[in-house]
């Protein structure tokens, strides 16, 4: 508890004279003003958040967060529980998605095991477990609410942990059967949004599956009356160890001043817990991919940012971020690595337009 309160307590904007200078310099390189959109908008993000115009990044990992959830026993998921823990381990293996494109954009991956419903006898597993999966919150609370700040710590301690060993850029993934029905739940409950227009198919549900999925996360809803207005609660009550691990990161991401990637709709489920408790983390966070799940779209207009990326993608696991990694990276290099007007030896700019605006 008392981590999770220094945490909040610690976690301070933007530095808004770096983001000033950081325009400055964008502007001046040489190009067009606006011309390289986004990638001038994350440099200069960036700026705000280390506080240097310039920066590179060192070493860059995501977090995986697994995590089994109760409300499986009401047939939300077309896998059965057993894929949580296959799934997991394979993270480790570099073979799935998330693995494949990490090794591409040379990051790496940490697989934590906060609520898996098994055992590992894998080194490369964190083990951070809490219990063996939440319970079935169509039927009760899926945790207490001490459950639920003990996995927000434990996605600050891992942050916190990264980034002594000097990662100065994070991901964030998960794997858990019915993840995609609780970020649903918590996505509807925060939005006031009927949860029948929040929740997808996830992975590849009969319409009849649908439709009960849809029935149980009304029902959980209506049984356990989350209050919207206390994150911990909605966690506790609608959530799963993955969003509330997921949620600290993103937290822990805003304390120590280094920049963090949204993935998923179980990520964007945590980075609006996350915003809902302290509203500066939003200087801290970018978006990968805009999911096609539901309720993707409402999560970036909430917090009031726009996905990079729109590729269809809904694997989940972190697989955006490393794609976002080289994005990010890319911007960096413009505005470390490209020369100014000056430099560039051109003088007359008058055809240099701002089309910031536009």
């Amino acid at each position: 508890m008392e981590l999770f309160k220094k945490t909040l307590e610690s976690i301070t904007p933007a530095n808004e004279e770096a983001i000033e200078k950081g325009w400055q310099r964008m502007d001046s390189l040489s190009k067009p003003i606006g011309s390289l959109g986004k990638l001038e908008e994350i440099a200069v993000k960036i700026a705000g958040i280390t506080g240097q115009v310039k920066n590179k990044i060192n070493k860059k990992v995501t977090i995986v967060m697994s995590a089994d959830n109760g409300v499986l026993e009401e047939g939300v998921s077309a896998c059965p529980q057993e894929l949580t823990a296959i799934i997991t381990d394979n993270y480790t293996r570099g073979i799935t998605g998330i693995g494949v494109l990490s090794n591409y954009a040379k990051a790496d991956v940490c697989v934590v095991d906060i609520g898996v419903n098994g055992e590992f006898n894998n080194p490369k597993i964190v083990n951070k477990k809490i219990a063996y999966g939440t319970k079935n919150m169509a039927k009760e609370a899926a945790m207490s609410r001490e459950e639920a700040i003990k996995a927000i710590e434990v996605g600050i301690e891992m942050v916190d942990k990264h980034v002594s060993e000097g990662y100065d850029l994070f991901g964030t993934g998960e794997a858990g059967m019915g993840n995609t029905a609780t970020s649903a739940a918590i996505i509807s409950v925060f939005s006031g949004i009927d949860s029948d227009l929040i929740v997808g198919k996830g992975s590849g549900l009969t319409e009849e599956q649908f439709i009960n999925k849809k029935n149980v996360i009304k029902r959980a809803i209506e049984l356990n009356k989350p209050d919207k207005n206390d994150v911990i609660d909605v966690l506790s009550k609608i959530g799963g160890f993955d969003i509330a691990g997921l949620c600290g990161c993103f937290l822990a991401a805003a304390k120590n001043r280094v920049p963090i990637v949204i993935d998923g709709i179980i990520s964007c489920a945590a980075a609006l817990c996350a915003y809902k408790l302290n509203p500066t983390v939003k200087d801290f966070m970018f978006p990968s991919h805009l999911s096609v799940e539901a309720g993707a779209a409402y999560v970036m207009n909430e917090i009031g940012l726009k996905a990079n990326l729109n590729l269809d993608m809904r694997l989940g696991e972190g697989s955006g971020c490393p794609i976002e990694f080289l994005i990010i990276e890319s911007a960096l290099c413009v505005m470390s690595d490209m020369h100014t007007l000056q430099e560039a030896s051109i003088h007359n700019s008058e055809f240099l337009v701002d089309i910031r605006e536009n």
